[in-house]
């Protein structure tokens, strides 16, 4: 990240990375830690840490709906411990609505955890939504932790853009045979969304040319 003398108090709005297995999530979160300022704080995965901690995973009904409501509390914890500190942007890897997106059986994750899909949408400011790759051959399934096949996945990423929608500020990649193409609309819209001050101090980037028309 790079240093920014911006000294000034910021509103620590909350932005959503999300998309479905495989969409590459994780890359763009790394270029964003490369190429901008110490004010945008990506954080971890809320699913990663639970899973990764051996959460139980046998596929039960019960205990999908259990690593939903600990995943929701996770995801919760995690944005509050970056908010308490200078962070103009929150960078989130998903959003608390994208757990609805994994629910499965009775009910729905919002009673289970004592809230309602209206509040949890209005606590982030815009979300920046990665498809999903078509194509097996871009489907990255190195991740031990992805347990989806690609057609899990495609159905996944689906249910996670109608968890979303109704939000203001949602912005769609689309899959790209050049995932580099793909990241740079992504950081394009992450950079379009900072507050000026930490616009002005984001690294240099093969961004988009100038006369191409505004992607926010």
């Amino acid at each position: 990240m790079n240093r920014c003398p911006c000294t000034g108090p910021h509103d620590g709005r909350r932005i959503v990375l999300t998309g479905g297995p495989g969409a590459g999530k994780s890359a763009v979160l790394e270029l964003a830690r490369l190429f901008f300022c110490e004010h945008v704080r990506p954080l971890p995965e809320a699913a990663s840490i639970v899973f990764g901690g051996r959460f139980p995973r046998n596929g039960t009904v019960v205990l999908r709906q259990a690593a939903q409501r600990a995943i929701y509390h996770v995801q919760r914890a995690l944005e509050f411990t970056e908010e308490q500190g200078t962070a103009a942007v929150v960078l989130c890897d998903r959003g608390t609505p994208d757990g609805a997106a994994y629910w499965m059986g009775e009910g729905d994750l919002w009673r289970a955890v004592g809230t309602t899909r209206d509040v949890e949408l209005a606590r982030y400011h815009a979300v920046i939504h990665l498809r999903t790759p078509s194509s097996p051959l871009a489907y990255d399934d190195s991740n031990p932790l992805r347990i989806e096949t690609l057609g899990e996945a495609r159905a996944i990423d689906e249910r996670i853009a109608g968890t979303w929608a109704g939000h203001p500020r949602v912005f769609e990649i689309p899959a790209t045979e050049d995932f580099l193409t793909k990241a740079v609309h992504a950081l394009r819209h992450l950079r379009d969304l900072m507050p000026d001050c930490c616009r002005a101090r984001v690294r240099d980037f093969p961004w988009p040319a100038d006369g191409e028309p505004p992607m926010a």
